[in-house]
């Protein structure tokens, strides 16, 4: 009587794989165990080019391959043996009266789907890579891993080799563990395809969605030392979007919940710009940003904002990092510097902070593509999708006597991409591409607009000429009155309130231009 706690001595393993990584070494061993291997296709004459015995799976089925390889496998000598309760003797009757060997060892990975997605196949090509039979055996075997072990990837095929080299046998916390993985596997593989037969159908929240998820890193700790964290790459869609988890390290140390979170904000806003430029984050919200005539330029110019905020802060480019930007960031202690490549020539520059965690991402995110964003709630998710949305000069319209000018143009529409990025409520003061001043998260605009002109006056001291972007409507004029009374002479936002004929009262009084886009961007 097999038991929980029992080993089983593999006789008969299957092996039928797309990805032939490894599969020498583990086919070598299955064999010098004495265990017999069957196979399929090219898998099988695969295994003959390495000189071992392998019987077809046809010739176990009395059936050939047919259907374009679609039907194979699909039969009860293969999912019998992999099914069969061996200690029930109704299960083993039917063995023997049916000829049915047991299967103590599936090894399967399969039709590669998501690879196909990412290379752009046409939809046939897709169709033709959703595996049906793999699924069906793994599901079967990891159901029955009291008496089977499946493996899904080729990184498990060491511990397999291992244990059949100790005793010839393969434990139950191993086909326990491996079961667990081959049912996330499978359960990870029918998400993508769920998630892509959605989008053929211009379906962008279906009646039923699987969030698929692959562990990268698992994190010292979460947002506080006392909460668990680990990374996850999202499975379900190819190709993934550009960041920081598909970002390469090049140096400094591990990545925390706080660094990853900061660094994902600060990639997301400087992707909003064509022109060299910079963002410095803390808490997710930018301290600084600007852009330049290079990115050193718009470096120092975000830096300018607020430096003492800059303190350990996490810095983004939306181009590469070269020696002389490397040089001056690294005069302010950061955490984190994330650009789409980094030159050669900055990384012996870098080296000298040998902490400082320094990612590359390779290119950037397409702002205009967007991303589905859930957030969970008690017994659920938000789901949304992301916040694409984006004014241009021709959406703006003028509601002042005074209308602005070009370069005022160009800066509300620099600013209000900024306040996008910034929580709620968001008021930026801008002039000539550069933050002066920001306020963000408060429960009142007023608040917030007040902040960013204690901030500038902090580190400028009086300004004139700003231009004011706040990501929702002006409630009441009190915010707008304050604005002016620190140095804005032009202001976008929303518009939408009620009370948008008073703000409008308001700015015309005070000499202001002001425009509404007719859309908001609430953070939070």
């Amino acid at each position: 009587m097999t038991t929980s706690s029992s080993n089983i001595a593999p006789k008969h393993a299957l092996l039928s794989v797309s990805d032939k990584t490894g599969l020498d070494t583990l086919a070598r061993a299955l064999h010098d165990a004495g265990v017999q291997l069957l196979s399929t296709g090219g898998t099988s004459k695969y295994i003959q080019s390495l000189g071992l015995p392998v019987t077809d799976v046809s010739d176990v089925t009395g059936f050939p391959e047919m259907m374009d390889g679609r039907v194979k496998t699909l039969h009860p000598k293969v999912h019998g043996g992999l099914l069969a309760v061996r200690d029930n003797p109704a299960h083993a009757q039917a063995m023997v009266d049916h000829d049915i060997h047991g299967i103590d060892i599936l090894v399967v990975n399969l039709y590669p789907f998501r690879e196909t997605l990412a290379r752009g196949a046409d939809r046939d090509t897709c169709i033709e890579n959703i595996d049906i039979g793999g699924p069906a055996m793994i599901r079967s075997a990891a159901k029955n891993h009291l008496y089977v072990a499946v493996v899904t990837d080729p990184a498990d095929y060491e511990t397999i080799i291992n244990e059949l080299n100790d005793d010839k046998t393969i434990s139950y916390d191993t086909r326990k563990n491996l079961a667990a993985k081959a049912f996330a596997h499978t359960s990870s593989y029918d998400s993508a395809i769920s998630t892509w037969m959605a989008q053929q159908l211009d379906n962008v929240f279906p009646e039923t969605m699987t969030l698929a998820m692959e562990r990268v890193d698992t994190l010292r700790y979460g947002e506080n030392p006392h909460q668990i964290a680990a990374l996850y790459r999202d499975t379900s869609l190819n190709p993934a979007r550009v960041g920081v988890v598909t970002s390469k390290q090049i140096q400094g140390k591990e990545l925390s919940y706080n660094n990853i979170n900061d660094t994902d904000a600060a990639f997301e806003l400087v992707c909003e710009f064509d022109t060299p430029a910079v963002a410095i984050i803390k808490h997710a919200n930018p301290c600084g940003v600007a852009t330049g005539a290079n990115v050193v330029d718009a470096y120092k110019r975000a830096l300018s904002c607020d430096p003492t905020s800059a303190f350990g802060g996490i810095i983004a480019l939306n181009r590469p990092l070269d020696a002389a930007t490397a040089t001056e960031i690294l005069k302010v202690f950061s955490e984190v510097i994330i650009a789409p490549q980094i030159l050669d020539e900055a990384l012996p520059v870098l080296a000298t902070k040998k902490n400082v965690r320094v990612l590359e991402s390779g290119s950037m995110p397409d702002p205009l593509q967007g991303r589905l964003t859930p957030r969970m709630v008690a017994g659920g998710y938000l789901l949304q999708t992301g916040d694409a949305g984006r004014v241009n000069k021709d959406d703006l319209k003028p509601v002042t006597t005074n209308t602005p000018t070009d370069a005022q143009i160009a800066d509300m529409l620099f600013a209000f991409r900024v306040a996008k990025h910034i929580k709620s409520n968001a008021i930026v003061y801008v002039r000539d591409g550069m933050t002066y001043g920001i306020g963000a998260g408060q429960m009142s605009r007023i608040d917030s607009t007040r902040i960013a002109a204690q901030k500038m006056m902090e580190t400028f001291g009086p300004q004139q000429n700003l231009v004011l972007a706040s990501d929702a409507f002006f409630p009441f004029p009190d915010g707008l009155l304050a604005a002016a009374e620190a140095g804005v002479t032009a202001i976008i936002q929303p518009g939408g309130s009620i009370k948008d004929q008073d703000v409008i009262d308001a700015a015309n009084d005070k000499g202001l231009a002001m425009v509404f886009t007719g859309m908001r961007h609430f953070r939070h």
